[in-house]
């Protein structure tokens, strides 16, 4: 009995799990055969194989050098957005989970509440003041808020496992000669390397899939990152549904890429923690 029930459960967890990468993986097909049809033949034969694969969609996006300009846009204001966040998180986290002062516990409160902050309300006075700033058609403009509003929950996750690091190591390593600033660089920080990595990976994606800030504080076409650039392409091509379908696809590229490549290091970062407790 037991052993049954175990397979029954076993089999619906299986059941779910490929019904849930169903919902993930049939829209994406879809769009990628949809990518090589014409917007008439799309029309009428919306779920069948192409008579004849278009490839001049994607080869035409390809061809053009203002996508390439937009994928270069995001990556760069993502490794930005992630250099800001995460230096300035570990510093910030290393304060509040090593050192003990009257207020801390206030201070990280603060810094959770940043959680329920909606971007929204903050758009017209984050407008003002990056236009006082001269940042407006500036990359600066849209890494330095998006690395304010990514501390909050990087700081939560990297204090967490800063306070995992036993208190032995730290002693042992001032006794050694080492201070404060130096265990933070030569100690800590490599061995928070998962931590580091998942936070990193966070900070990215967020930066990626950012539209409505860049949207507001990029109007040159020069720095648009590319999820202002699929809306501006669907706009512009708004009847070739299937030319935007390609579009869409090849700006999905490099995010899944990405996912692939840092799959391993954000499951390892989060469950980190846990281990070492």
């Amino acid at each position: 009995m037991n052993t049954g029930g175990r397979t029954a459960r076993g089999l619906s967890l299986h059941a779910v799990v490929w019904l849930i990468g169903a919902f993930v993986v049939v829209p994406l097909i879809y769009a990628v055969i949809s990518g090589f049809k014409s917007t008439g033949e799309l029309t009428t034969n919306p779920f069948g194989l192409p008579q004849r694969w278009k490839t001049g969609n994607y080869t035409g996006i390809l061809g053009d050098g203002m996508f390439w300009r937009q994928i270069a846009n995001s990556a760069g204001i993502a490794i930005g957005t992630t250099c800001c966040t995460v230096a300035a998180a570990a510093m910030a986290a290393f304060v509040l989970a090593r050192y003990a002062f009257r207020g801390r516990e206030l201070f990280y409160t603060l810094f959770t509440i940043g959680l329920m902050f909606p971007f929204a309300v903050a758009v017209l006075p984050l407008f003002l003041m990056l236009r006082t700033f001269g940042l407006l058609d500036n990359p600066l403009g849209v890494i330095l808020p998006q690395a304010a509003f990514g501390l909050p929950m990087t700081i939560i996750i990297l204090r967490g496992f800063f306070r995992t690091i036993p208190a032995e190591v730290e002693e042992a390593a001032i006794v050694d000669g080492c201070g404060k600033l130096r265990f933070f660089w030569k100690i800590l920080l490599p061995m928070a390397r998962p931590a580091l990595g998942t936070v990193s990976v966070l900070a990215i994606v967020a930066s990626w899939n950012n539209f409505f800030l860049p949207l507001l504080v990029l109007n040159d076409p020069k720095w648009q990152t590319i999820p202002v650039g699929v809306q501006q392409f669907q706009g512009q091509y708004s009847t070739d549904y299937a030319l935007v379908l390609a579009y869409i696809v090849l700006a999905m590229v490099p995010a899944l890429a990405f996912y692939a490549v840092a799959e391993r290091q954000l499951i390892g970062g989060l469950t980190a923690g846990a281990t070492k407790g």
